[in-house]
């Protein structure tokens, strides 16, 4: 594999854990899951998300910080790659939908301080799947407090990922068309991905179709 760290990205429900996962088991890789399950704030947010928003927000920058600085401080100490299925920027673009401008104002300033500390990945991927199929598979894992997600939510986040990642022209960036691909059960969609992480590729976004 060319690249000592690979952070995987996308929409809600788009399948980052589960292709980390994998990904990590097949490599031997050093596996950087998000521990977003015991935040009190999330379960609030997608039913009153004025009321929470701003807590929600610093508390899971916080937390991603925290993890980020402890599992990446040395990238190279135990394990030659390490792959992660989130990246701190991912704050940015969730806080950028959810705060007031006032509050996105002072949480900016915050988070350039922040991730200006971190490693950036090698290589950025992002999986990309439409709102329809984001649904199903959020309805499929079943998690209670999820349901409460909108379409017309999951519509902006998708649009202010796709922005955001135009921004980071000295990024390697692959994004990757999910769409009606099950690299789960189908093995050679997964040996397809496995390809892609032996390859080279310029900065900026390199969209890739899976066959």
């Amino acid at each position: 594999m060319k690249y000592n760290f690979v952070a995987i990205e996308g929409n809600i429900g788009a399948g980052k854990t589960t292709l980390s996962t994998m990904l990590a088991e097949y490599f031997n890789a050093r596996l950087v899951l998000e521990q977003f399950a015991d935040n009190p704030f999330l379960p609030e947010f997608y039913k009153q998300p004025e009321k929470v928003a701003f807590p929600l927000e610093l508390s899971f920058l916080a937390d991603r910080y925290a993890q980020l600085k402890s599992d990446l401080v040395n990238l190279n100490l135990f394990s030659n790659i390490t792959i992660a299925d989130y990246f701190i920027f991912k704050s940015k673009i969730f806080a950028s939908n959810n705060l007031k401008e006032d509050e996105l104002f002072l949480y900016h300033r915050l988070f350039d301080i922040i991730a200006a500390s971190l490693p950036k990945p090698d290589l950025l991927i992002y999986l990309y799947l439409d709102v329809e199929q984001l649904q199903k598979n959020i309805l499929k894992r079943g998690r209670s407090y999820e349901t409460e997600i909108s379409s017309d939510y999951l519509e902006q986040i998708q649009s202010r990922y796709l922005s955001f990642l135009k921004t980071l022209p000295d990024q390697k960036i692959l994004l990757i068309d999910m769409q009606g691909v099950d690299f789960v059960t189908d093995q050679s969609k997964f040996q397809q991905i496995v390809s892609l992480l032996n390859q080279s590729y310029p900065s900026g976004i390199t969209p890739i179709a899976l066959l």
